[in-house]
């Protein structure tokens, strides 16, 4: 299995958001070798963790052939 550049530059973006706009306000004035030693590998485990949700779910998409968007209708029931 090959990666996918693309996904994984959307999956790095969006874990890279993500830490910041959480930690960095809280941290700012606290930012030290060690909290951007953390900081770095919870962009690892969350750049990792986007990227295999992203690809499950568009390769069974891409396997299944479920291309129309109809396919994701409400499941209400009528009570």
């Amino acid at each position: 299995m090959r990666i996918d550049r693309l996904r994984l530059t959307e999956s790095a973006t969006e874990a890279v958001l993500v830490l910041g706009a959480v930690t960095l306000p809280a941290s700012a004035k606290l930012l030290s070798p060690d909290l951007l030693a953390v900081l770095g590998a919870m962009t690892v485990m969350l750049t990792s963790g986007v990227y295999a949700l992203h690809a499950v779910t568009f390769d069974c998409f891409r396997l299944t052939g479920q291309r129309d968007e109809r396919i994701f209708v409400s499941t209400r029931s009528e009570d």
